[in-house]
């Protein structure tokens, strides 16, 4: 009966779960909340990045074509952006100094800019768009800044037919609508 008695608390003990603390409990719930956005945001970057190779391989594979609200969606991020695009784009194949480009800008606006804030913007914008599509929308031709051969592709103008025409199609910026002020 004794050896009874000695099974039965043995299978009792056995039984019982031992209760843990969860890992919010034990570092906290903020470091726990940062922790797992961490996380999370971890596997949007992988997402990301791979979009941005099937993105990449359509292009190569000649089923990709850029249309100007996903250009401009990459690449421009304000007003400022849109009215650097539209000088450079109005200055067609020669391209033009950074130095008019802010001049004209500061005209529209009180944005106050030099020439070494539109060369950086530009630097910028090349940035965000080769990042996401691989291609660049300005090239450097002596000290000046012109238009690349896919940017005209994508508003689907000639570098000829700029002179003639003169003026960009605006568009939308990040989904919003810009109006000059």
């Amino acid at each position: 009966m004794n050896e009874q008695v000695n099974q039965d608390l043995a299978e009792n003990v056995a039984l019982k779960p031992k209760k843990g603390r969860s890992q919010e409990e034990k570092i906290g719930r903020i470091k726990y909340n940062q922790v797992l956005l961490k996380q999370i945001k971890g596997q949007n970057k992988q997402i990301l990045a791979e979009l941005r190779w099937i993105r990449r391989g359509l292009k190569k594979a000649g089923f990709s074509d850029y249309d100007e609200p996903t250009v401009e969606g990459f690449a421009l991020k304000d007003q400022v952006d849109l009215e650097i695009l539209q000088k450079v784009w109005e200055a067609g194949d020669a391209g033009v100094f950074p130095k008019d480009v802010a001049a004209w800008v500061n005209k529209l606006g009180a944005y106050g800019l030099k020439y070494y804030d539109v060369s950086r913007r530009i630097v910028r914008m090349n940035k965000r768009l080769h990042f996401e599509t691989g291609e660049l929308l300005f090239e450097k031709r002596g000290h000046k800044w012109a238009l690349t051969s896919f940017a005209f592709e994508v508003w689907e103008e000639t570098e000829k037919d700029i002179s003639s025409k003169g003026q960009l199609k605006r568009g939308e910026v990040n989904g919003e609508k810009q109006e000059a002020t």
